[in-house]
């Protein structure tokens, strides 16, 4: 019986992009570093895994503490029972947070427990799930440059990575954004998706303020935006089955990346929310539930795109995820993070706007103390959702 011998919380914190040219850094990351969770589980027969939940980037210490209310009902448990294990987790925090913080923190486990059986049966995570290594083909996710020449760099890198989509972040009064990086990428084979970043915004911006923006991009270029993400923020989603109603044939509506658990999201699913759905490993429940969503929209008119929008952990859990259930397309971020090279086993392989994984066993991550040495934790290194006004960057002019 592999037991779980030993439960660690681990905080990372490493730079974060270029506070000069990139309007998230500036003004949710002034300090110019990000931080990463990840729970290490350690087992009787020392095989290690790591698992990563999105929540440590806006409430490390959060994290950290509901990793060890967890700890008791882990200490000793069979990591070939998994279901039951996850199950023990869900009853220990369903009253408290059955829709919140410490499903993230129970995201991490699930995926530590995917990385310990892979391991121990010498696969990857993707091959343990029934997959089989293919590429992943990816659409470039960026897009947040504060002028015309750090984005047209931005378009440069893309088009070098063979990638065919930009999503970019505009809202309603980024139209001028919009309009240029739809004609300068169309100039490059790069289509143009928009993250209309409405997770962060309460109140939220209208189903009609969406319509408008994407009506008014194709009336100004010809070009209507592939998809629109997170159009409308926590306290308006019962409006987006109509939003994909009157997009419909014009942008699939995109979203889900923060919803905690597989059943709201397929509720969300059921009730037309989504023409892609978003999961993301780290915050929805891991590994099991990302699969869950996948298996659920075959018999829907839904695609499923993954959000990997975390450090290396969250990249390869849903990665593998995809990879396993046949995902036509992934995130891949634009944004520099040291840690996301700094901790996979194999260098990221991207050729032709594809994502090769390699056969390491497990998620193909690797943890060493000389990286844990490198990236200490800055507890000012937090993710500021409510911002200043003032650290708000002028508008530039796209010419």
């Amino acid at each position: 019986m592999p037991a779980i011998r030993t439960v660690r919380a681990i905080l990372l914190s490493a730079p974060y992009e270029n506070p000069a040219t990139n309007m998230e850094a500036r003004v949710h990351l002034p300090t110019g570093y990000r931080t990463c969770g990840m729970v290490e589980l350690a087992l009787d027969d020392g095989t290690t895994g790591i698992g990563e939940g999105y929540l440590a980037v806006f409430a490390p210490q959060v994290f950290v503490d509901i990793v060890k209310i967890l700890e008791p009902y882990l200490i000793g448990a069979d990591v070939d029972d998994h279901d039951a294990l996850m199950q023990k987790l869900a009853t220990a925090t369903g009253y408290w947070s059955l829709q919140g913080a410490a499903q993230h923190a129970i995201s991490a486990v699930d995926i530590a427990l995917y990385d310990c059986r892979a391991k121990r049966a010498d696969l990857p995570v993707y091959a343990l799930l029934g997959g089989k290594c293919e590429p992943l083909r990816l659409y470039a996710s960026g897009g947040d440059a504060l002028g015309v020449g750090p984005m047209a760099a931005e378009l440069d890198e893309v088009e070098r990575l063979g990638i065919n989509t930009l999503k970019i972040r505009a809202r309603k009064d980024n139209l001028d954004k919009a309009v240029w990086c739809a004609r300068r990428g169309a100039e490059r084979g790069i289509d143009l998706a928009v993250d209309m970043t409405q997770n962060m915004a309460i109140t939220s911006q209208t189903i009609d303020d969406a319509v408008s923006f994407v009506t008014s991009v194709h009336e100004q270029c010809g070009l209507a935006p592939v998809f629109l993400e997170e159009a409308l923020g926590p306290d308006a989603t019962s409006g987006f089955p109509e939003l994909c109603h009157q997009l419909d044939g014009i942008s699939k509506v995109a979203g889900g990346e923060i919803v905690t658990t597989a059943r709201e999201m397929v509720t969300r699913i059921d009730a037309g929310y989504y023409g892609i759905a978003q999961p993301d490993a780290t915050v929805i429940g891991g590994i099991t539930a990302t699969v869950e969503i996948f298996d659920h929209c075959r018999s829907h008119p839904t695609d499923v795109y993954v959000h990997c929008w975390g450090g290396p952990v969250g990249m390869m859990a849903n990665y593998h995820a995809a990879l396993a259930r046949g995902g036509p397309l992934v995130e891949w971020p634009m944004t520099n993070f040291d840690l996301r090279d700094a901790m996979v086993a194999a260098p990221w392989r991207v050729e032709g706007g594809e994502l090769h994984l390699s056969d390491v066993s497990g998620l193909g991550i690797e943890l060493t103390a000389e990286i844990e040495a490198s990236f200490p934790f800055r507890k000012e290194a937090l993710y500021r959702c409510a911002v200043d006004p003032a650290t708000i960057p002028t508008p530039v002019l796209w010419e």
